[in-house]
């Protein structure tokens, strides 16, 4: 039997035929845009498309959006939900099936239902509320208290963002010059990757907790789409667990995420939330002005007080010291004329007492002088006697070695020269043998 062979491309297109009349019409297909492929230089887009359950990839397909649909389509997304067509959202599509001998199988699609996309975010939204609630930890940190001047903030954001150099902006340039500490955690702040990073942050900031009196995640405006990592369960979990308040500035959507409802205190923007800090700082301020004001007042009322008691216990102390003043003058002019007529009495009576010890007193001074004369006359002698030069009268000599008196043979050896003093001059002598 003889073999019957057809080329690849009759079969390609052998499959497109059957496919073109198989599936005619246009199909509404649910999928996830996996990467979105936009090519600037013709404006064709050409997403890679999955279908996922539990994390794993259970279908994939190419397709592509020619360059007129893409623009009607992402008009509508951003006109219905503030957000383009991006890498990894869920969307409801509607698509033809269609398959080129050259390029294989894709989708075609013509349209894109926005809708679905909210109503999923909605639905991840809904699930992880319902998850806290049960957890019991969905007001946890709204519990905690915060600072009466909340002055030292971690925030974790991106430096280059607009929202960041919004709060900084604000919180440099108050009026009043209050100070904070501000210390930048940067983290990918929308897609896939948010969650995991501003996690990360979260503990980064826990391991120094002490450090801060709150932590503040914000980011510049956004739609729901791109809002939408902020529903995810683990980063609310970690914000709602978290030891020291969470605050929120995360976007101009007013459908909010699950963070800013579990966190501590949100802000609608990042200006609104430096505000809000702001006004702690004056919600404490202007009580401290108004009793600083009234202690003032009640000061300068009790200074006036004391002045007018001052002045009137000054004038009375004046006039009762004056009449103390007089009474005692008077009283003392009194006891000095007693005492000058006392004392004149007292001196002529001891005149002749004292003339009587004067005169004891004389002789007793005679006596002793004379009696110290008669000591040191007795003690002169006795000098006398004992003086070097009447030894010397009497045979008697001094030797002398080195200016020190000789007492003993020992005290000289041979070839020493010594002095003998005797009473009319002195002999040097030589020892010669000793």
């Amino acid at each position: 039997m003889e073999r019957k062979v057809f080329s690849l491309l009759q079969v390609a297109q052998s499959i497109q035929k059957t496919i073109s009349e198989r599936y005619s019409s246009s199909y509404w297909i649910k999928a996830e845009i996996n990467k979105l492929n936009f090519y600037s230089h013709s404006g064709h887009v050409y997403p890679e498309l999955v279908e996922k359950t539990e994390g794993r990839v259970v279908a994939e397909m190419r397709s592509i959006i020619w360059k007129a649909d893409f623009e009607r389509i992402q008009n509508k997304f951003i006109s219905q939900i503030k957000e383009p067509l991006k890498d990894g959202i869920k969307v409801l599509l509607e698509a033809k099936i269609t398959y080129s001998p050259a390029y294989g199988l894709s989708l075609t699609i013509l349209d894109i239902d926005p809708m679905l996309t909210l109503g999923d975010l909605e639905r991840e939204k809904m699930e992880s509320i319902a998850e806290l609630k049960k957890l019991g930890i969905y007001d946890r940190n709204k519990q905690l208290p915060m600072a009466l001047i909340p002055q030292r903030i971690a925030v974790i954001s991106v430096e280059t963002s607009k929202g960041w150099s919004d709060f900084i902006d604000v919180i440099r340039n108050n009026k009043e010059g209050y100070d904070f500490a501000i210390q930048l955690f940067p983290a990918v702040l929308q897609g896939d990757k948010a969650p995991i990073e501003i996690q990360e942050q979260l503990k980064k900031v826990a391991s120094t907790a002490e450090k801060f009196d709150a932590v503040a995640i914000i980011r510049g405006g956004g739609g729901d789409v791109g809002l939408s990592c902020y529903n995810h369960l683990e980063l609310c979990k970690s914000i709602a667990n978290f030891p020291i308040p969470v605050l929120t500035g995360i976007g101009h959507s007013t459908n909010e995420t699950v963070s800013e409802m579990v966190s501590h205190t949100n802000a609608i923007t990042p200006t609104k939330l430096a505000e809000l800090l702001l006004q702690k700082f004056r919600n404490f301020e202007q009580p401290m002005e108004s009793m600083l004001q009234r202690f003032h007042h009640l000061t300068l009322q009790k200074l006036k007080e004391s002045n007018h008691q001052l002045d009137s216990s000054s004038r009375l102390f004046r006039n009762t010291m004056q009449f103390q003043i007089q009474n005692k003058a008077f009283s003392l002019q009194q006891l000095q004329q007693k005492a000058s007529i006392l004392a004149l009495g007292k001196i002529q009576g001891l005149d002749f007492a004292v003339a009587q010890e004067l005169v004891q007193l004389k002789n007793f001074s005679q006596n002793q002088w004379q009696k110290a004369q008669q000591q040191l006359e007795m003690l002169d002698q006795k000098t006398q006697i004992l003086s070097p030069v009447h030894v010397l009268k009497r045979g008697y000599s001094i030797t002398r070695l080195n200016g020190k008196s000789v007492t003993h043979i020992d005290q000289v050896k041979t070839g020493d020269l010594i002095k003998t003093e005797v009473l009319n001059g002195i002999i040097s002598s030589k020892i010669e043998n000793n």
